[in-house]
């Protein structure tokens, strides 16, 4: 059973501490420029709530000075405090298997950056693309040191061997997914990863950034 979450809105069309995900969704949906969070604890959310989001921005952001090693043999490193010069990325799927998509975004200001969506797939094997993607991204536009982070322990997993272990069937349906996982493991096997890959906090910061709000 999934634990119970409280949502905070800083921005939208009726700010405020929500129980439930449908009463704080109908206060983001057609709000440009809504400022969300999912809590884990209604003390944390209300506190949120009162210092603001701009607050609670600051408060979670750090410098990340500390950095990963590059190679997909050692462990990931983690963080105490947000890097605020980062890429936050995540997957949603409509049942497992479903109708899976992952994005990546803006860490700070939720921007989308890559976004890409399959009419059958899993969570986990979306977080493992959205990692890849992010590391070939960020690789493309030259940015070998910018930070990622992903909520899915599973796909750093799998990012460390090079392999997505999936058992999601392999047929016609799957096809364009699997090509696409064929191609993430061949870009992982010819290239080292130099992006410091971090676990997001959700339990402290709330839902990661890149998150689809489907609660």
């Amino acid at each position: 059973m999934a634990k119970k979450k409280y949502y905070v809105v800083w921005m939208g069309h009726r700010p405020g501490v929500y129980t439930d995900w449908e009463s704080a969704k109908q206060q983001i949906e057609g709000y440009k420029g809504a400022k969300y969070k999912g809590f884990p604890d209604p003390a944390q959310a209300e506190a949120a709530f009162r210092k603001g989001f701009g607050s609670y921005l600051q408060k979670s952001i750090g410098t990340g000075t500390k950095k990963g090693s590059g190679s997909r043999g050692s462990s990931f490193p983690s963080t105490d405090k947000i890097v605020g010069k980062s890429i936050s990325v995540d997957a949603a799927c409509s049942g497992n298997p479903g109708r899976m998509e992952y994005q990546g975004v803006t860490t700070t200001s939720g921007q989308r950056l890559f976004h890409r969506a399959f009419p059958l797939g899993t969570n986990n094997i979306g977080e493992f693309l959205a990692l890849v993607h992010a590391l070939a991204f960020l690789q493309k536009q030259a940015q070998p040191d910018l930070p990622i982070y992903t909520d899915s322990k599973i796909a750093m997993g799998w990012i460390r061997k090079g392999k997505c272990k999936t058992t999601l069937a392999r047929n016609a349906k799957t096809a364009e997914l699997y090509d696409l996982i064929d191609r993430a493991e061949a870009w992982l096997k010819a290239n080292t990863i130099t992006n410091p890959v971090y676990k997001w906090k959700t339990e402290v910061w709330g839902e990661i950034p890149a998150d689809f709000g489907r609660k």
